[in-house]
């Protein structure tokens, strides 16, 4: 089983909120109930049910996935 997570864009060090967002679950009987989650909480979740978490990584430029605005014609 894999949880696969990113780090949320406005996350920083020191921030006192959960700093990932799960992306997807492949595999097992697992179902998360939150958007964001913190690495500790990822840890443990990955001990009790064997899964492995894949960190995805960003561009950092937040280029991909940006709404274009509408072309005129």
């Amino acid at each position: 089983m894999k949880i696969f997570v990113r780090e949320r864009v406005k996350a920083t060090d020191g921030d006192r909120r959960p700093r990932y967002r799960v992306v997807g679950v492949q595999g097992g009987d697992l179902t998360l109930r939150v958007k964001r989650i913190r690495k500790c909480e990822l840890k443990l979740l990955a001990e009790h049910t064997g899964a492995e978490v894949v960190y995805l990584e960003r561009d950092g430029k937040g280029s991909e996935g940006k709404r274009n605005s509408p072309v005129e014609a």
